[in-house]
């Protein structure tokens, strides 16, 4: 299995933070947010690795992360995104590293509490379609700001719904996706939507549509320190009591 480390955007919900440098730059306890999502990969067995950037600091992860051995990284590919043309537009852009292998694919924003790995080897153990991973959020009006799934009567995910005014249930998607390589065949199949970018609930709901999406409920603590002041320094504020990546 490769892993994609989505490292993108303008982080304008970060601003001024993020006025002169890329989100994922910014430190969360003593290390540079995207350590995380790199150690998260590394520890779950996952050692090949692309990461997607743009804008104008997207030369400073070349300078932080090097070749990538310094973090456990066996092979450390890097793909620049012209423009912020959505999620699913970066994720294309690793098609070639990808190749015929499964990916797992990280926004680098994410931190988590506990290990990936549980997640990583049940999906390597399926093998095709695509797992997502989801957590469970009790605060009404931050799943109205999430994507969140919807059930059917088997308990089975019957679809994604972004930003829903009347959340359908309480477990939310995070920005951790595995995917089979048939994902780059539905990233070239997408419309971009009316803000115009590429969007990955439109390929979450390919899956879910096809019957091949499964998933997996997240234990201990999920945060999007990009999400906004507030949640960066709340995650930051988790980590350095709590730490990140165990078990």
């Amino acid at each position: 299995m490769k892993g994609v480390i989505l490292a993108g955007g303008s982080g304008t919900r970060l601003y001024p933070l993020t006025r002169i440098t890329n989100k994922h730059l910014l430190p969360i306890g003593d290390r540079p947010m995207v350590a995380y999502a790199v150690e998260a990969l590394v520890k779950a067995g996952i050692t090949e690795l692309m990461l997607v950037t743009g804008g104008t600091h997207a030369g400073e992860f070349l300078r932080l992360l090097g070749n990538g051995h310094e973090y456990g990284i066996d092979r450390l590919a890097y793909a620049y995104q012209e423009q912020a043309a959505g999620i699913a537009d970066a994720l294309g852009l690793a098609e070639r590293f990808v190749g015929d292998d499964l990916v797992a694919v990280m926004l680098a924003d994410n931190i988590l509490e506990m290990s990936l790995r549980p997640s990583i080897e049940r999906f390597g153990s399926k093998g095709s379609g695509a797992q997502l991973l989801l957590w469970e959020e009790h605060e009404v009006n931050h799943l109205q700001s999430l994507g969140v799934a919807q059930f059917g009567d088997n308990d089975e995910i019957v679809r994604i719904v972004e930003k829903p005014s009347d959340p359908p249930s309480k477990l939310a998607v995070t920005g951790i996706y595995l995917y089979d390589p048939e994902v780059f065949r539905m990233v070239h199949d997408l419309e971009p939507s009316a803000r115009g970018e590429l969007e990955i609930t439109d390929v979450n709901n390919f899956y879910v549509e096809a019957g091949t999406a499964t998933y997996d409920i997240l234990e201990g603590f999920w945060g999007d320190a990009g999400e906004s002041i507030d949640a960066y320094y709340a995650v930051n504020d988790f980590v350095r009591t709590h730490g990140a990546n165990k078990g």
